[in-house]
């Protein structure tokens, strides 16, 4: 990319990574107030999607269809699945 795409490119992604970063905060100042794990768990899911998209900013053409950036992606979602499985089978019900 070249010209005023890429800025507005660079512009936009630098947003997202500032919309992780504070979405992860944000996560992770109720995980410390609670000490509920799946606070903690959404924060460093956050967190490496605010990494994957500062590494797509960083790579040569901003090409989202490199599969390593794909596998940061999916572990990150994997991350969210896994926490809320974790706190839908950790709590106990009560009974009928």
């Amino acid at each position: 990319m070249t010209g005023v795409r890429a800025v507005i490119a660079h512009l936009v992604s630098g947003a997202i990574v500032m919309g992780y970063a504070v979405t992860s905060l944000f996560f992770l100042r109720y995980w410390r107030g609670t000490g509920d794990r799946l606070f903690a768990i959404f924060a460093a899911a956050f967190g490496v999607l605010g990494v994957q998209r500062l590494a797509l900013v960083f790579s040569r053409d901003m090409a989202e269809d490199q599969t390593a950036l794909y596998l940061v992606r999916l572990f990150a979602f994997l991350l969210i699945l896994g926490a809320i499985v974790d706190k839908n089978r950790s709590t106990p019900q009560p009974p009928p």
